[in-house]
């Protein structure tokens, strides 16, 4: 029987973890920030708090990775700690609309940067985004190497562009253009509701990371791999999300980027005309396809592992043998992308309502390192999480406290997002009671 290979470097798990990170936000949330809190202080140190939170998840991911280096990542740390159901409903939000919705998503964001050079209109678009996603598609099938190329090189071509956007930024710019001295005067009256608005942009940002987890059974050596890429990436993201929003911020006030539409074409045009337009478009291009790159390499890893333990369709635990990937996991989910492409109008509203469950699994999976080091005792860490265990309960609480925020905020999407993983209940049950009668005498 085909298994999967170890074959990515410690190179390409950094390019995957960074490159799952840096999207389009980076380039569009700063105006969003801006509008919530206003004052250039506080800007900054939700990009710096983010950070931390960032930071403090991947080394805590990264002892678990190391602990238990098994393909699917997250599902596997929730299935040891918690049980299948945990981690069956992490998979089954992950699968229908977490994952998926976030390929339509981004297929339909780099199809629309991709109209700005090539007129498409509503149907073309839908079209591009279809036909770029099943292209990316058969490029993860034929090999995880293929698929790990691909980010390496999308990932590098972002990092030059926002690089070049900072240069631009901080050449061109002024550091007079905004007033960074640190005022109460200048902050919002409702400064922690304010803050609370302010980091969902930021996280939605820095979010990505833990792709690079779901390809853990085809790593080399990683124990030591995993922990290192994560958490080059995580400082690496921090500094280069900081360096991007000073240039905005010597480009352009405060003020003014709260009521861009498009903040970083707007700043660029500052100071290169319209011409900056078109090199940002083409930078949030390159940055949207290649996270639909990444996702498409890593987040199937879920799904196979899910069949592999017989809560999913047996044939997504099926490894091609030639190319040695979880074809038949990476095709279903694309196929289903393209679904959610095509009803793309009626599917996104949805995503919002759900997406939100993604951070109940970032606590329950920090929260998991906790369980692990009580369940498993005298099992080899070649990683251990520095500062357990305070860096851990930092991110649980954080994760935690973004959950309790939106139920507060935004019950109608919390509450939905709760029923919908309540639906994944009696389908979790349904697949065990299933396997059982596949396979009479075991237990479940």
């Amino acid at each position: 029987m085909a298994e999967l290979k170890r074959s990515l470097t410690l190179f390409d798990m950094t390019m995957i973890a960074i490159g799952g990170s840096i999207g389009s936000g980076i380039f569009l949330t700063p105006a969003t920030i801006a509008r919530d809190l206003g004052a250039p202080w506080l800007i900054v140190a939700v990009w710096v708090m983010g950070g931390l939170i960032t930071l403090a998840g991947a080394l805590t991911f990264s002892e678990a990775a190391a602990l238990l280096p098994e393909a699917g990542g997250q599902y596997v740390f929730l299935t040891r700690a918690y049980g299948g159901l945990t981690g069956f409903l992490f998979g089954w939000a992950y699968f229908l609309v977490c994952n998926a919705g976030g390929l339509g998503a981004l297929s339909v964001a780099f199809a629309t940067y991709l109209g700005f050079f090539f007129p498409l209109g509503p149907v073309g678009t839908k079209a591009a985004a279809i036909i770029g996603l099943l292209f990316l598609t058969g490029i993860n099938v034929t090999g995880v190497k293929a698929g790990a190329l691909f980010s390496d090189v999308f990932t590098m071509l972002k990092l030059a562009g926002i690089a070049g956007l900072v240069v631009v930024g901080l050449a061109m710019g002024s550091p007079h253009t905004t007033d960074f001295s640190i005022t109460l005067a200048e902050a919002p009256s409702n400064l922690w509701s304010a803050l609370a608005l302010g980091m969902v942009g930021v996280l939605w940002s820095y979010g990505g990371w833990q792709h690079a987890t779901y390809a853990s059974a085809e790593i080399k050596n990683p124990q030591r791999t995993l922990p290192l890429a994560m958490t080059i990436a995580a400082v690496s993201v921090t500094a280069i999300y900081l360096l991007a929003n000073l240039a905005y911020m010597w480009l352009l006030p405060p003020a003014r980027m709260a009521a861009s539409p498009r903040v970083a074409a707007d700043a660029i045009s500052t100071v290169l005309g319209p011409m900056g337009g078109s090199l940002i478009s083409i930078a949030i291009f390159i940055s949207t396809f290649g996270v639909v790159g990444i996702y498409t390499l890593t987040a199937p890893r879920i799904y196979y592992a899910m069949a592999a333990d017989g809560v999913f369709f047996r044939k997504v635990a099926e490894v091609h043998p030639r190319f040695h990937t979880p074809a038949f996991a990476i095709i279903f989910q694309s196929l289903w992308a393209v679904v959610l492409i095509l009803f793309w109008g009626t599917f996104e509203n949805l995503i919002s309502y759900v997406v939100f469950t993604d951070w109940i699994f970032f606590a329950l999976a920090g929260a998991s390192v906790i369980i692990l080091r009580r369940t498993m005792p005298d099992a080899p860490r070649p990683y251990r999480v520095p500062g357990y265990p305070w860096v851990p309960m930092f991110f649980v609480a954080t994760s935690a406290r973004f959950v309790v925020m939106t139920l507060i905020e935004k019950p109608a999407q919390a509450w939905a997002g709760l029923l919908f993983l309540g639906l994944g209940v009696p389908v979790y049950y349904a697949w065990k009671r299933q396997a059982r009668t596949r396979s009479p005498g075991t237990g479940s």
